[in-house]
């Protein structure tokens, strides 16, 4: 009830910026693989900024809820890519949280950026907007790099794992989303987690002023 009651009273903040967070962590993936040289988002329709062409529902619903979640995944063809095919696997695994974290580095400037008050009336809701921002870019990218399938983490491992470890690793697929669960219902996600969100919300905060205090 807490939970729900949290939401309704920040939707106005809450879902924008999960809106923005999932949106371009898929299209950040897209855009990758079409430089890549890999024309299936862009036939499928993922080379886009609409949010509603990568919410997954009950993903969405994980992020308002838990701030662990995902969107639909970005389908690509490596045999189409240019180069090493390992190396654009990973190079657009990582495209969504290295999006997540540009986002969540923009964001901090926009906290402050508002409380200097430079967006006149609009500051008080972009520095509430831009905690959230911050946030949930923060802990998208994080949890997408577990190494759990089929989330980033896992395809950037499966990528530099040696051959004869790739189909005993993928094997534990079926059971990713029991693995979540337990993960969730453990505490341990959280706990995992929060830490290292933690520590990279202080540095971006960290860097963001020392960059502001050079200039203003």
């Amino acid at each position: 009830m807490r939970d729900i009651n949290y939401f309704l009273k920040n939707i106005h903040l809450i879902l924008p910026a999960i809106v923005l967070a999932l949106t371009f962590h898929e299209y950040a993936h897209a855009k990758v693989a079409d430089l890549l040289g890999d024309p299936t988002p862009r036939r499928e329709g993922r080379l886009s900024l609409n949010p509603l062409d990568h919410i997954d529902p009950l993903g969405f619903i994980m992020l308002i809820f838990v701030r662990f979640g995902w969107a639909k995944p970005v389908p690509i063809n490596p045999f189409n890519f240019k180069g090493d095919r390992n190396r654009g696997v990973i190079l657009v695994s990582l495209a969504g949280p290295l999006a997540n974290l540009l986002f969540a580095f923009i964001s901090t400037f926009l906290l402050y950026f508002s409380v200097l008050g430079f967006f006149g009336g609009a500051s008080s809701y972009l520095y509430s907007l831009s905690q959230f921002l911050i946030l949930y870019n923060v802990y998208f990218m994080l949890f997408n790099l577990l190494p759990i399938p089929p989330l980033d983490g896992s395809k950037v491992l499966n990528s530099i794992l040696p051959y004869n470890y790739r189909y005993k690793y993928y094997q534990i697929e079926p059971y990713a989303p029991l693995i979540l669960i337990l993960l969730l219902i453990s505490g341990l996600l959280p706990v995992i987690l929060a830490p290292m969100a933690n520590s990279i919300i202080k540095a971006l905060h960290t860097f963001t002023l020392g960059i502001i205090n050079l200039f203003f």
